[in-house]
This record gives structure tokens, sequence and C-alpha cells, in this order.
């Protein structure tokens, strides 16, 4: 039997290892060693968590898969939090939490006795209901926040999440340079969303540009060029620029105007 730790905290500003100390803890009271950890920073509400599957992947039947608490497992809605308990069913690995002291006597249980399967039982039941209120609680929570975000626009005071200007000021620069969108999502972790309304803005600045507005770059037209690669547009030095001229830039073609 193993131990797999199983850290999780919902977004990349959130240190999914706060309880790492508290797992450790918990097994080395009872003579126990955590084999392996698996850590990661997604949403408990998906199913999409490639570090719980390729802990479930790795278990072998009998294996323990301890968490914190039941909602770094699952903030999952009915339907998939019965598809991830028969992942777990059907390779057989018992789940213990800390915030459910019924489960505890996994983490030492042996064989297949009366007890253990009563124990498993109990667990079951007092997982399915832990679930239900972390899922409740993850509805609640994003029902108040469009109802105050609902309000504020109202108000007009809704401003939106802060732009992180310096992140897409790079990722600008990368689009610029002709990178592709998988490699700059790979290097910064923004959404393909985010890179094509950067793209447009780079597209917009475009068109309304005029010798000089780039900073860093000569005033004299006969030094730039507007290049567009794929979704993205990029100012380069090269060549002669006639102002009186106009073309329409197309896909993966670079275009002189």
């Amino acid at each position: 039997m193993f131990i797999r730790a199983y850290l999780r905290a919902s977004t990349k500003d959130q240190d999914a290892t706060r309880a790492n100390e508290d797992l450790r803890r918990f097994t080395e009271e009872r003579g126990l060693k955590i084999a392996a950890t698996y850590t990661e920073n997604e949403s408990g509400a998906s199913l999409k968590r490639p570090e719980l599957f390729r802990l479930l992947g790795d278990c072998t039947p009998g294996d323990v898969l301890l968490v914190e608490q039941v909602d770094r497992l699952s903030r999952l809605n009915a339907e998939d939090w019965e598809r991830l308990k028969d992942e777990i069913r059907t390779r057989r690995v018992k789940v213990v939490a800390l915030d459910l002291p019924t489960s505890w006597g996994m983490a030492t249980a042996s064989g297949d006795d009366i007890q253990s399967r009563m124990l498993d039982a109990i667990n079951g039941m007092m997982l399915d209901m832990l679930a239900a209120i972390a899922r409740k609680d993850y509805e609640d929570r994003r029902r108040r926040q469009s109802q105050g975000i609902a309000k504020a626009k109202d108000a007009g005071a809704y401003k939106g999440r802060p732009e992180d200007t310096k992140r897409n000021a790079e990722i600008m620069n990368m689009l610029r340079e002709g990178r592709s969108w998988s490699r700059i999502i790979a290097a910064t972790g923004c959404s393909r969303s985010t890179l094509s309304r950067l793209s447009k803005r780079i597209a917009e600045e475009a068109k309304t540009w005029h010798p000089g507005s780039i900073p860093g770059e000569a005033s004299t037209p006969s030094e730039h060029r507007v290049q567009v690669i794929g979704d993205a547009t990029s100012f380069r030095r090269c060549g002669s620029l006639d102002l009186n001229r106009s073309a329409t830039p197309k896909r993966g073609v670079a275009v002189r105007s």
C-alpha cells in the first residue's frame, strides 16, 4: 500500500503546497510515509486535472489518496462527482481526508474483513455529503460574486479585473516577433482569449500607425513596415515605405503599405 498525497489550489496565484506539512504530520503520527505528492493549480469544479488523474493512474489496489479537505478533491457537480467516484472505485483506491475523521482508519486498515468494509461504506456516505456541501459552497460563492458584479455595473463602479500591463506588454512583443500562440501560452500561461484580444489591439495600433509612434523607433517612414504573421501584427525595420499606398494584410503574408 502506498500513500499518495494530492494538493490543489484553484488559481496560479494561490499556494497549492500550503497543506503539505499537515499531510506529512498526519502520516508520521501513524508511522506511515507519503510515497508521492501530486500538486496542481486547477479548479475543483472541473475534471480537467491532469495531476489528479496521474495520481490515480499510478495507484495500485489498496493505495491511499490523501487530501487535506474533501473540497480539494471535489467541488464537482453531481454527474462529474459520480464519474470521479467510479474511477476511484474501479482502481480500488481509498480516500482519506484530514477533515473527515471517519476516513482516518482507512490509512491503516488492511485486508477485506467486515470492519474494513463497514468503514468503506461509512466513508463513502460521508464523502458524498462533504462533496455536496463543497459544491453548494462553490455555487453560493459564484452566485454572490455575480450579484456583486451586477450591482457594481448598475452603479457604474465595476471595472473588472485589473489588467496585468507588464505581462500583456511582453505577450504583445512575442506576437510582434511572430511567435506561435502555442509557444506563447506555454511560456506565459495566458488564455487564447487573451491572445486574441491582444492580437486585435496590435492590429488596431497598426491601422493608426504613423512615423515615430513606436517608442525607440526612428521617425522616418523609410525605416518601417507593418508585418502580419498569422494572428499577430508586428513592426519591423525594413526597406522603404510609401505612405500614399494602402493594402489589405493577408493572413500569413508580409505586406508593405
